[in-house]
């Protein structure tokens, strides 16, 4: 499990660590991912990119997880990364815009498209003509393929915590 768990953490990666200190440790998921460590080690190389080399922002991929989680009613994808979004500067105001979801009013155009896509992704597998536009006037061919493996991971990972029912920890917050 040591090697599954260290190909989360590339040391190539330019972006700075995620906060550990009195951050929630995850061991359901972690308990979870060890019974099977080859998979675990495959699955963490692909969620280390999204985590530290994606060439989304810390902020964007933690709305599209969000996102997701709350779509996909994953309890503990959503309450797992309101401390990463907390640590990405995502306000608690904005976190209800989440739940709302892209038509929220606080929305700036690329944000409300990338909330969209993941709205779009999860029903239809497709993002729309329309979408597809808006977020690709900010944003370049790599950023718009690490957007949708973000939600294809996350997704995955929401089937997942959801079907071999992995609980919340009791140390990650409950709002």
């Amino acid at each position: 499990m040591r090697e599954a768990l260290a190909a989360l953490f590339p040391p190539e990666s330019d972006r700075p660590a995620l906060r550990t200190e009195g951050r929630p440790k995850a061991l359901n998921a972690l308990g979870t991912f060890a019974r099977h460590p080859v998979l675990s080690r495959a699955f963490n190389t692909f969620n280390g990119h999204l985590l530290y080399t994606s060439t989304l922002s810390d902020r964007h991929r933690e709305l599209l997880v969000l996102r997701v989680a709350v779509v996909r009613g994953s309890e503990y994808e959503r309450r797992q990364h309101i401390v990463l979004a907390e640590d990405v500067g995502i306000s608690s105001e904005e976190m209800a815009w989440i739940a709302e979801g892209p038509n929220a009013a606080g929305w700036q155009p690329l944000e409300r498209a990338m909330l969209r896509a993941v709205d779009e992704l999860l029903a239809d597998a497709r993002v729309s003509d329309r979408t597809w536009d808006a977020l690709s006037s900010d944003l370049g061919t790599e950023q718009l393929m690490d957007l949708v493996f973000t939600v294809g991971a996350y997704d995955l990972l929401a089937m997942a915590f959801r079907s071999f029912g992995v609980v919340p920890d009791e140390d990650l917050p409950t709002s």
